[in-house]
Protein backbone atom coordinates (compact mmCIF):
# COMPACT_ATOMS: atom_id res chain seq x y z
CA UNK A 1 0.00 0.00 0.00
CA UNK A 2 0.73 3.76 -0.60
CA UNK A 3 0.88 6.44 1.63
CA UNK A 4 -0.81 10.16 0.48
CA UNK A 5 1.50 12.97 1.79
CA UNK A 6 0.12 16.54 1.61
CA UNK A 7 2.54 19.52 2.46
CA UNK A 8 1.17 22.75 2.57
CA UNK A 9 3.18 26.09 2.14
CA UNK A 10 2.87 29.24 2.29
CA UNK A 11 3.11 29.51 -1.03
CA UNK A 12 2.15 26.48 -2.37
CA UNK A 13 1.22 22.87 -1.85
CA UNK A 14 1.60 19.47 -3.32
CA UNK A 15 0.12 15.86 -3.20
CA UNK A 16 3.37 13.13 -2.95
CA UNK A 17 2.64 9.47 -3.00
CA UNK A 18 5.19 7.71 -1.20
CA UNK A 19 6.31 3.77 -0.54
CA UNK A 20 9.16 1.16 0.46
CA UNK A 21 10.38 -0.81 -2.22
CA UNK A 22 13.42 -2.83 -2.36
CA UNK A 23 14.41 -1.32 1.00
CA UNK A 24 14.29 2.21 -0.32
CA UNK A 25 11.74 4.72 0.48
CA UNK A 26 9.96 6.19 -3.45
CA UNK A 27 8.29 8.89 -4.49
CA UNK A 28 5.93 10.30 -6.38
CA UNK A 29 4.71 14.04 -6.62
CA UNK A 30 1.40 13.56 -8.20
CA UNK A 31 -0.48 17.23 -7.70
CA UNK A 32 0.49 20.63 -7.37
CA UNK A 33 -1.50 23.82 -6.52
CA UNK A 34 -0.58 26.89 -5.82
CA UNK A 35 -1.66 28.68 -2.14
CA UNK A 36 -1.97 32.28 -3.12
CA UNK A 37 -3.67 34.67 0.06
CA UNK A 38 -6.38 36.88 -0.64
CA UNK A 39 -6.71 40.67 0.09
CA UNK A 40 -10.03 41.94 0.59
CA UNK A 41 -11.79 44.56 3.03
CA UNK A 42 -8.54 45.35 3.91
CA UNK A 43 -7.35 42.37 5.38
CA UNK A 44 -5.28 39.40 4.26
CA UNK A 45 -6.77 35.77 4.36
CA UNK A 46 -6.26 32.17 3.19
CA UNK A 47 -8.40 30.96 0.72
CA UNK A 48 -9.06 27.63 2.64
CA UNK A 49 -11.76 26.31 0.28
CA UNK A 50 -9.96 26.51 -2.73
CA UNK A 51 -7.01 24.79 -0.60
CA UNK A 52 -9.79 22.05 0.59
CA UNK A 53 -10.59 21.67 -3.49
CA UNK A 54 -7.52 20.91 -4.97
CA UNK A 55 -6.47 18.83 -1.71
CA UNK A 56 -9.56 16.74 -3.16
CA UNK A 57 -8.25 17.08 -6.80
CA UNK A 58 -5.09 15.61 -5.23
CA UNK A 59 -6.62 12.65 -3.30
CA UNK A 60 -8.53 12.28 -6.84
CA UNK A 61 -5.31 12.59 -8.90
CA UNK A 62 -2.97 10.03 -6.26
CA UNK A 63 -6.12 7.04 -5.97
CA UNK A 64 -5.42 6.79 -9.81
CA UNK A 65 -1.90 6.76 -10.13
CA UNK A 66 -1.51 4.05 -7.07
CA UNK A 67 -4.17 1.88 -8.70
CA UNK A 68 -6.51 2.54 -6.10
CA UNK A 69 -3.81 1.37 -3.24
CA UNK A 70 -3.68 4.11 -1.30
CA UNK A 71 -3.56 2.92 2.92
CA UNK A 72 -3.57 6.52 4.22
CA UNK A 73 -3.33 10.13 4.05
CA UNK A 74 -1.11 12.76 6.23
CA UNK A 75 -1.30 16.87 5.57
CA UNK A 76 1.11 19.14 7.25
CA UNK A 77 1.40 22.62 6.75
CA UNK A 78 2.57 26.23 8.52
CA UNK A 79 1.40 26.68 11.67
CA UNK A 80 -0.52 29.22 14.20
CA UNK A 81 -3.55 30.41 11.78
CA UNK A 82 -6.84 28.43 12.13
CA UNK A 83 -10.89 28.65 11.52
CA UNK A 84 -13.40 28.81 13.80
CA UNK A 85 -16.08 26.34 13.69
CA UNK A 86 -20.08 27.12 14.63
CA UNK A 87 -22.99 25.45 16.47
CA UNK A 88 -23.85 24.06 13.32
CA UNK A 89 -20.43 22.87 12.18
CA UNK A 90 -20.06 25.29 9.46
CA UNK A 91 -16.40 27.34 9.09
CA UNK A 92 -17.75 31.01 10.34
CA UNK A 93 -15.03 32.77 7.98
CA UNK A 94 -12.17 32.29 5.81
CA UNK A 95 -8.84 32.21 8.09
CA UNK A 96 -6.53 35.39 8.60
CA UNK A 97 -2.93 35.57 7.27
CA UNK A 98 -0.16 35.38 9.63
CA UNK A 99 1.13 38.46 7.61
CA UNK A 100 -2.22 40.18 7.99
CA UNK A 101 -1.24 43.59 10.48
CA UNK A 102 -4.85 42.87 12.46
CA UNK A 103 -2.20 41.78 15.26
CA UNK A 104 -0.17 45.05 15.18
CA UNK A 105 0.15 46.17 18.74
CA UNK A 106 -1.68 42.56 20.11
CA UNK A 107 1.90 40.93 21.85
CA UNK A 108 2.28 44.28 24.43
CA UNK A 109 -1.34 44.14 24.76
CA UNK A 110 -1.65 40.91 25.90
CA UNK A 111 1.86 40.95 28.12
CA UNK A 112 0.10 44.09 29.98
CA UNK A 113 -2.18 41.38 31.15
CA UNK A 114 -0.07 38.66 32.09
CA UNK A 115 4.14 39.37 32.53
CA UNK A 116 6.24 38.26 29.40
CA UNK A 117 7.89 36.09 32.25
CA UNK A 118 4.53 34.07 33.31
CA UNK A 119 3.71 33.68 28.98
CA UNK A 120 6.61 32.04 28.44
CA UNK A 121 6.96 29.95 31.43
CA UNK A 122 3.11 28.45 30.32
CA UNK A 123 3.96 27.97 26.97
CA UNK A 124 7.58 27.95 26.34
CA UNK A 125 7.34 29.71 22.82
CA UNK A 126 8.76 32.78 21.54
CA UNK A 127 7.13 35.96 20.89
CA UNK A 128 6.13 36.69 17.49
CA UNK A 129 3.49 39.06 16.61
CA UNK A 130 1.42 36.73 14.94
CA UNK A 131 0.96 34.04 17.22
CA UNK A 132 -2.03 32.27 17.87
CA UNK A 133 -2.76 33.71 21.37
CA UNK A 134 -2.23 37.37 19.72
CA UNK A 135 -4.73 36.59 16.75
CA UNK A 136 -7.23 35.12 19.60
CA UNK A 137 -6.45 38.71 21.50
CA UNK A 138 -7.22 40.79 18.20
CA UNK A 139 -10.38 38.89 17.20
CA UNK A 140 -11.72 39.42 20.82
CA UNK A 141 -10.61 43.27 20.70
CA UNK A 142 -12.37 43.70 17.83
CA UNK A 143 -15.33 42.24 18.64
CA UNK A 144 -15.17 39.99 15.76
CA UNK A 145 -18.96 38.14 15.69
CA UNK A 146 -16.57 34.74 14.44
CA UNK A 147 -14.81 34.37 18.08
CA UNK A 148 -17.76 35.50 19.69
CA UNK A 149 -20.07 32.24 17.40
CA UNK A 150 -17.38 30.05 17.70
CA UNK A 151 -17.38 26.57 19.34
CA UNK A 152 -14.24 25.32 17.89
CA UNK A 153 -11.11 26.18 16.65
CA UNK A 154 -9.30 23.71 14.61
CA UNK A 155 -5.88 24.73 13.40
CA UNK A 156 -5.24 24.38 9.26
CA UNK A 157 -4.81 20.71 8.80
CA UNK A 158 -7.35 20.16 11.62
CA UNK A 159 -9.64 21.78 9.36
CA UNK A 160 -8.65 20.65 6.22
CA UNK A 161 -9.30 17.04 7.64
CA UNK A 162 -12.46 17.81 9.29
CA UNK A 163 -14.06 19.15 5.52
CA UNK A 164 -12.60 15.40 4.55
CA UNK A 165 -13.99 12.96 7.27
CA UNK A 166 -16.90 15.19 9.28
CA UNK A 167 -14.57 14.86 12.18
CA UNK A 168 -12.65 17.34 14.41
CA UNK A 169 -9.55 16.86 16.53
CA UNK A 170 -6.94 18.87 17.14
CA UNK A 171 -3.34 17.75 16.54
CA UNK A 172 -0.59 18.04 19.18
CA UNK A 173 2.93 19.47 17.46
CA UNK A 174 0.71 22.36 15.58
CA UNK A 175 -1.32 22.65 19.16
CA UNK A 176 2.01 23.66 20.51
CA UNK A 177 3.03 26.77 18.29
CA UNK A 178 -0.05 28.38 19.35
CA UNK A 179 1.41 30.20 22.47
CA UNK A 180 -2.10 28.74 24.36
CA UNK A 181 -0.57 24.85 25.24
CA UNK A 182 0.64 23.85 28.36
CA UNK A 183 3.82 21.54 27.90
CA UNK A 184 4.28 20.98 31.42
CA UNK A 185 0.80 20.40 31.86
CA UNK A 186 0.02 18.26 28.62
CA UNK A 187 -2.95 20.97 28.37
CA UNK A 188 -4.00 24.02 26.61
CA UNK A 189 -3.61 26.65 29.01
CA UNK A 190 -6.32 28.00 30.72
CA UNK A 191 -4.95 31.20 31.93
CA UNK A 192 -3.35 32.44 29.06
CA UNK A 193 -6.96 31.67 27.37
CA UNK A 194 -8.84 33.41 30.03
CA UNK A 195 -6.29 36.56 29.46
CA UNK A 196 -7.47 37.27 26.23
CA UNK A 197 -11.10 36.42 26.71
CA UNK A 198 -11.13 33.22 25.26
CA UNK A 199 -13.11 29.96 26.47
CA UNK A 200 -10.69 27.39 26.60
CA UNK A 201 -14.07 24.71 25.25
CA UNK A 202 -13.48 25.87 22.14
CA UNK A 203 -9.84 24.41 22.02
CA UNK A 204 -9.92 20.41 21.53
CA UNK A 205 -7.18 17.81 23.28
CA UNK A 206 -4.83 17.41 20.86
CA UNK A 207 -4.20 13.77 19.82
CA UNK A 208 -0.38 13.15 19.24
CA UNK A 209 1.52 11.83 15.71
CA UNK A 210 0.52 8.67 14.65
CA UNK A 211 -3.20 8.18 15.74
CA UNK A 212 -5.91 7.73 13.19
CA UNK A 213 -8.81 10.44 13.48
CA UNK A 214 -11.08 9.21 10.51
CA UNK A 215 -11.49 8.26 7.41
CA UNK A 216 -12.70 10.27 4.17
CA UNK A 217 -16.61 10.90 4.57
CA UNK A 218 -19.28 9.12 2.51
CA UNK A 219 -19.58 12.41 0.59
CA UNK A 220 -15.96 12.78 -0.39
CA UNK A 221 -15.45 9.03 -1.17
CA UNK A 222 -18.92 9.66 -3.53
CA UNK A 223 -17.84 12.79 -5.13
CA UNK A 224 -14.00 11.31 -5.64
CA UNK A 225 -14.53 7.87 -6.45
CA UNK A 226 -12.35 6.52 -4.14
CA UNK A 227 -12.63 4.54 -1.06
CA UNK A 228 -13.02 5.45 2.64
CA UNK A 229 -8.89 5.88 3.04
CA UNK A 230 -8.18 6.43 7.00
CA UNK A 231 -6.30 10.11 7.79
CA UNK A 232 -2.79 9.75 10.33
CA UNK A 233 -2.26 13.10 12.29
CA UNK A 234 1.40 13.39 11.03
CA UNK A 235 3.61 16.04 12.51
CA UNK A 236 0.80 18.76 11.15
CA UNK A 237 3.23 21.17 11.55
CA UNK A 238 5.47 21.41 8.58
CA UNK A 239 8.60 21.73 10.85
CA UNK A 240 7.41 18.90 12.62
CA UNK A 241 7.57 16.85 9.55
CA UNK A 242 11.08 18.25 8.75
CA UNK A 243 12.69 17.22 11.89
CA UNK A 244 10.80 14.08 11.57
CA UNK A 245 12.50 13.86 8.17
CA UNK A 246 15.70 14.60 9.00
CA UNK A 247 18.08 11.56 8.39
CA UNK A 248 20.48 11.98 11.31
CA UNK A 249 21.83 8.75 13.11
CA UNK A 250 22.67 10.21 16.12
CA UNK A 251 20.15 11.00 18.82
CA UNK A 252 21.34 14.52 19.18
CA UNK A 253 21.82 16.53 15.90
CA UNK A 254 21.50 20.47 14.82
CA UNK A 255 18.99 20.61 11.87
CA UNK A 256 18.16 23.84 10.10
CA UNK A 257 14.22 23.42 7.83
CA UNK A 258 15.37 25.91 5.16
CA UNK A 259 12.41 27.81 2.84
CA UNK A 260 10.34 30.73 3.00
CA UNK A 261 11.26 30.65 6.84
CA UNK A 262 14.07 29.44 8.39
CA UNK A 263 13.98 27.05 11.59
CA UNK A 264 17.39 26.34 13.18
CA UNK A 265 17.01 24.09 16.38
CA UNK A 266 17.62 20.49 18.18
CA UNK A 267 15.32 17.96 19.23
CA UNK A 268 15.12 17.39 23.23
CA UNK A 269 13.24 15.24 25.23
CA UNK A 270 11.77 18.08 27.13
CA UNK A 271 10.81 22.23 26.82
CA UNK A 272 13.66 23.66 27.66
CA UNK A 273 11.42 27.24 30.06
CA UNK A 274 14.73 28.81 31.24
CA UNK A 275 15.42 32.68 31.26
CA UNK A 276 18.45 32.44 28.70
CA UNK A 277 15.91 30.35 26.32
CA UNK A 278 13.50 33.49 27.46
CA UNK A 279 15.73 36.18 26.62
CA UNK A 280 16.95 34.52 23.81
CA UNK A 281 13.43 34.07 22.02
CA UNK A 282 13.77 30.47 21.66
CA UNK A 283 10.80 28.28 21.02
CA UNK A 284 9.55 24.57 22.23
CA UNK A 285 7.16 23.44 19.78
CA UNK A 286 5.88 19.33 20.12
CA UNK A 287 7.78 16.96 17.89
CA UNK A 288 6.64 13.17 16.83
CA UNK A 289 6.95 10.57 19.32
CA UNK A 290 7.80 11.97 22.28
CA UNK A 291 9.92 15.12 21.47
CA UNK A 292 10.05 19.14 21.30
CA UNK A 293 11.85 20.97 18.65
CA UNK A 294 14.06 23.48 20.87
CA UNK A 295 14.27 26.51 17.81
CA UNK A 296 14.37 29.52 16.74
CA UNK A 297 11.98 31.61 13.47
CA UNK A 298 14.64 32.73 11.48
CA UNK A 299 13.04 35.01 8.24
CA UNK A 300 14.59 32.82 5.57
CA UNK A 301 14.33 32.83 1.91
CA UNK A 302 11.23 35.21 2.45
CA UNK A 303 13.62 38.16 1.56
CA UNK A 304 14.96 36.73 -1.90
CA UNK A 305 11.16 35.73 -2.92
CA UNK A 306 9.89 38.66 -1.81
CA UNK A 307 12.71 40.66 -3.48
CA UNK A 308 12.21 38.84 -6.66
CA UNK A 309 8.54 39.30 -6.63
CA UNK A 310 9.28 43.43 -6.29
CA UNK A 311 11.89 43.49 -9.89
CA UNK A 312 9.39 41.32 -11.69
CA UNK A 313 6.43 43.78 -10.67
CA UNK A 314 8.70 46.80 -11.38
CA UNK A 315 9.99 44.59 -14.86
CA UNK A 316 6.94 43.48 -16.24
CA UNK A 317 8.25 40.07 -16.78
CA UNK A 318 9.76 36.70 -14.67
CA UNK A 319 13.08 36.16 -13.54
CA UNK A 320 14.91 33.09 -13.23
CA UNK A 321 16.65 32.15 -9.52
CA UNK A 322 19.63 31.05 -11.48
CA UNK A 323 20.45 33.90 -13.15
CA UNK A 324 19.78 35.89 -9.88
CA UNK A 325 22.46 34.10 -8.02
CA UNK A 326 24.76 34.18 -10.72
CA UNK A 327 24.74 37.81 -10.78
CA UNK A 328 25.08 37.24 -6.58
CA UNK A 329 27.97 35.33 -7.25
CA UNK A 330 29.61 37.76 -8.90
CA UNK A 331 28.96 40.57 -6.21
CA UNK A 332 31.61 41.71 -4.08
CA UNK A 333 31.47 39.59 -0.67
CA UNK A 334 30.48 41.24 2.42
CA UNK A 335 29.63 44.61 1.09
CA UNK A 336 26.28 45.29 3.20
CA UNK A 337 24.51 42.82 5.52
CA UNK A 338 21.42 42.68 7.39
CA UNK A 339 19.62 41.34 10.97
CA UNK A 340 17.00 39.20 8.66
CA UNK A 341 14.67 39.16 11.69
CA UNK A 342 14.59 43.14 11.99
CA UNK A 343 10.47 43.40 11.80
CA UNK A 344 10.81 45.74 8.74
CA UNK A 345 11.26 42.67 6.75
CA UNK A 346 8.19 40.80 7.82
CA UNK A 347 5.57 41.95 5.33
CA UNK A 348 6.81 45.20 3.38
CA UNK A 349 5.94 46.83 0.35
CA UNK A 350 9.28 46.99 -1.59
CA UNK A 351 12.22 44.51 -0.09
CA UNK A 352 14.55 45.92 -1.85
CA UNK A 353 13.69 49.36 -0.89
CA UNK A 354 13.34 48.10 2.86
CA UNK A 355 17.04 46.26 2.61
CA UNK A 356 18.40 49.32 1.24
CA UNK A 357 16.78 51.72 3.32
CA UNK A 358 18.60 49.27 6.75
CA UNK A 359 22.03 49.34 5.28
CA UNK A 360 21.73 53.32 4.65
CA UNK A 361 20.36 53.38 8.25
CA UNK A 362 23.34 51.46 9.31
CA UNK A 363 26.46 53.39 7.78
CA UNK A 364 27.35 50.62 4.76
CA UNK A 365 27.52 50.85 1.10
CA UNK A 366 23.91 50.72 -0.10
CA UNK A 367 23.48 47.81 -2.24
CA UNK A 368 21.66 48.79 -5.50
CA UNK A 369 22.09 45.71 -7.71
CA UNK A 370 19.38 42.89 -7.83
CA UNK A 371 23.23 40.32 -7.44
CA UNK A 372 24.29 42.83 -4.36
CA UNK A 373 21.05 42.61 -2.50
CA UNK A 374 20.72 38.73 -3.02
CA UNK A 375 24.23 38.62 -1.66
CA UNK A 376 23.65 40.75 0.91
CA UNK A 377 20.37 38.21 2.00
CA UNK A 378 22.35 35.18 1.72
CA UNK A 379 25.40 36.40 3.85
CA UNK A 380 23.41 37.52 6.64
CA UNK A 381 21.36 34.78 6.86
CA UNK A 382 24.56 32.84 7.22
CA UNK A 383 25.82 35.07 9.78
CA UNK A 384 22.19 34.43 11.90
CA UNK A 385 22.18 30.91 10.91
CA UNK A 386 25.43 30.70 13.14
CA UNK A 387 24.23 32.91 15.78
CA UNK A 388 21.22 30.97 16.43
CA UNK A 389 23.49 27.40 15.94
CA UNK A 390 25.91 28.57 19.20
CA UNK A 391 23.21 29.45 21.20
CA UNK A 392 21.15 26.40 20.34
CA UNK A 393 24.07 24.60 21.54
CA UNK A 394 24.23 26.55 25.24
CA UNK A 395 20.99 26.09 25.55
CA UNK A 396 20.79 22.60 24.78
CA UNK A 397 24.30 21.74 26.29
CA UNK A 398 24.93 19.76 23.17
CA UNK A 399 27.96 20.31 20.67
CA UNK A 400 27.15 19.58 16.98
CA UNK A 401 29.33 17.96 14.43
CA UNK A 402 28.11 19.76 11.57
CA UNK A 403 24.12 20.96 11.08
CA UNK A 404 21.55 19.15 8.91
CA UNK A 405 19.85 21.42 6.48
CA UNK A 406 16.76 19.85 4.54
CA UNK A 407 13.94 21.34 2.67
CA UNK A 408 13.71 23.57 -0.63
CA UNK A 409 16.07 25.84 0.35
CA UNK A 410 18.75 23.51 0.13
CA UNK A 411 18.77 23.85 -3.41
CA UNK A 412 20.15 27.36 -3.05
CA UNK A 413 23.87 25.51 -3.27
CA UNK A 414 24.68 29.34 -2.23
CA UNK A 415 23.33 29.22 1.10
CA UNK A 416 24.77 25.97 1.77
CA UNK A 417 27.96 26.94 1.09
CA UNK A 418 28.00 29.97 2.55
CA UNK A 419 26.29 28.58 5.85
CA UNK A 420 29.43 25.94 6.06
CA UNK A 421 31.66 28.78 6.13
CA UNK A 422 30.13 30.70 8.73
CA UNK A 423 29.62 27.85 10.68
CA UNK A 424 33.07 26.76 10.09
CA UNK A 425 31.23 23.01 10.21
CA UNK A 426 30.34 20.89 7.89
CA UNK A 427 26.66 21.16 6.08
CA UNK A 428 25.03 18.25 5.58
CA UNK A 429 22.01 19.18 3.01
CA UNK A 430 19.30 17.12 1.98
CA UNK A 431 16.67 15.66 1.54
CA UNK A 432 14.95 18.62 -0.20
CA UNK A 433 11.52 17.02 0.57
CA UNK A 434 12.15 16.91 4.11
CA UNK A 435 8.11 17.79 5.29
CA UNK A 436 7.16 14.95 2.86
CA UNK A 437 9.59 12.44 3.83
CA UNK A 438 8.75 13.28 7.73
CA UNK A 439 4.93 13.08 6.81
CA UNK A 440 5.27 9.97 5.28
CA UNK A 441 7.56 8.54 7.90
CA UNK A 442 4.91 8.85 10.53
CA UNK A 443 1.87 7.20 8.31
CA UNK A 444 4.44 4.33 7.54
CA UNK A 445 5.09 3.66 11.24
CA UNK A 446 1.75 4.10 12.18
CA UNK A 447 1.01 1.03 9.35
CA UNK A 448 3.76 -1.24 10.72
CA UNK A 449 6.03 -1.08 7.72
CA UNK A 450 8.71 1.01 9.82
CA UNK A 451 9.70 0.09 13.86
CA UNK A 452 10.23 3.84 14.55
CA UNK A 453 11.32 6.85 13.83
CA UNK A 454 15.29 6.04 14.18
CA UNK A 455 14.56 3.28 11.65
CA UNK A 456 12.82 5.69 9.23
CA UNK A 457 15.82 8.37 9.43
CA UNK A 458 18.34 5.36 8.31
CA UNK A 459 15.50 4.82 5.69
CA UNK A 460 15.52 8.31 4.40
CA UNK A 461 18.94 8.61 4.67
CA UNK A 462 19.59 5.68 2.34
CA UNK A 463 17.18 6.32 0.01
CA UNK A 464 17.64 10.10 -1.28
CA UNK A 465 21.21 11.84 -1.67
CA UNK A 466 22.63 13.92 1.16
CA UNK A 467 25.21 16.34 -0.43
CA UNK A 468 28.03 17.54 1.83
CA UNK A 469 29.68 21.04 2.27
CA UNK A 470 32.91 21.58 4.03
CA UNK A 471 33.60 24.94 4.99
CA UNK A 472 35.23 27.52 3.49
CA UNK A 473 36.96 30.94 3.80
CA UNK A 474 36.35 30.30 8.13
CA UNK A 475 38.76 32.98 9.03
CA UNK A 476 37.26 35.54 6.30
CA UNK A 477 33.62 34.16 7.83
CA UNK A 478 34.71 34.94 11.61
CA UNK A 479 35.91 38.31 10.95
CA UNK A 480 32.67 39.26 8.84
CA UNK A 481 30.58 37.35 11.97
CA UNK A 482 31.76 40.29 14.75
CA UNK A 483 31.46 43.20 12.48
CA UNK A 484 27.65 41.59 11.90
CA UNK A 485 26.74 41.45 15.50
CA UNK A 486 27.82 44.76 15.81
CA UNK A 487 25.49 45.75 12.91
CA UNK A 488 22.41 43.73 14.20
CA UNK A 489 22.75 44.93 17.33
CA UNK A 490 23.71 41.32 19.00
Amino acid sequence: MKALAFDLGAGSGRAVLGWIEEGRIVIQEVHRFSNEPVQVGGRLHWDILRLYHEIKQGIRSAWRAADGQIGSIGIDSWAVDFGLIGRNGELLANPYHYRDSHTANAIEEVLAVVPETEVFARSGIQFLPFNTLYQLHALKRDHNPALEQAEHLLMIPDLLRYFLTGEMHSEFTNATTTQAFNPTTGKWDERLLSAVGVNSAIMLPPVQPGTEVGRLSEAVTRELGVAAIPLIAVGEHDTASAVAGVPALQPSFAYLSCGTWSLMGTEVKEPVLSEQAQALNFTNEGGVYGTYRLLKNIMGLWLQEESKRSWEKEAGTKLSYSDLLGRAEQAEPFRSLIDPDDLRFLNPSDMPAEIAAYCRETGQPVPASDGEIIRCILESLALKYRFVFEKTQALSGAVYEGLHMVGGGIQNEMLCRFTAGALGKPVWAGPAEGSVLGNLAVQFIASGEVADITEARKLIGESFDIKVYEPEASARWNEQYGLWKKIAGL
